[in-house]
């Protein structure tokens, strides 16, 4: 039996020490560039550990923390952490839809992903009680809101009083959409029975 939230945890742990170690490696070898993803496909992964400041790094880390914390506490099960890890290059993938965004790098996007697909989970599970539903909804619901007050579609950087580099909307966005689908999918395939294939 596989303990609930464990891999979820292992998972957040493994991201938060692979960013902090890629901080000694050049950015423009490791971020998100849309002209070289299709032969240079390890920026699909790798685009999440470059930070362009120290508030960026930091910012995202203690996201990372309390990402961490959400999922572990509603004890998600592994194939949820399997969507978040799926999520991990899709959000990627998804900002060739906005091409004008020529290097990102960051865990946001892939954050976004994670809140997604915990609310889902909390939404959709079978055995949750039910104000776990409700709050699942309400975090789903304040995430669709602050992705959509950012405005996304103005361009693929926006510059925000506070921050000390430019702001993607476009790439919360990616992932608050990347995750719901992969959510989706693994809700999906919990609840096929077993021993289920194409004959039955």
């Amino acid at each position: 039996m596989r303990q609930p939230g464990r891999a979820w945890g292992l998972l957040s742990a493994s991201i938060f020490l692979a960013t902090l170690a890629a901080q000694a490696v050049p950015k423009a070898v490791l971020d998100w560039q849309p002209g070289l993803a299709a032969t240079e496909p390890w920026r699909w992964w790798t685009a999440l550990f470059v930070h362009f400041s120290l508030l960026h790094l930091g910012a995202n880390l203690l996201g990372l923390v309390l990402v961490a914390t959400l999922g572990l506490s509603a004890r998600v099960p592994w194939p949820m952490s399997a969507a978040w890890f799926a999520a991990w290059p899709l959000t990627h993938l998804a900002l060739l839809l906005q091409p004008e965004l020529r290097h990102y790098g960051g865990l946001s996007g892939v954050l976004h992903a994670a809140v997604a697909i915990v609310a889902v989970h909390l939404l959709t599970a079978s055995q949750v009680p039910r104000h776990h539903r409700w709050i699942g909804g309400a975090v789903l619901a304040g995430l669709c809101a602050k992705v959509f007050s950012e405005s996304p579609w103005l361009g693929p950087v926006q510059h925000t009083p506070g921050w000390d580099i430019g702001v993607a909307p476009i790439a919360h966005a990616c992932g608050l959409v990347v995750g719901v689908a992969c959510a989706l999918i693994a809700a999906g395939l919990q609840r096929r029975p077993a021993g289920t294939g194409p004959h039955d």
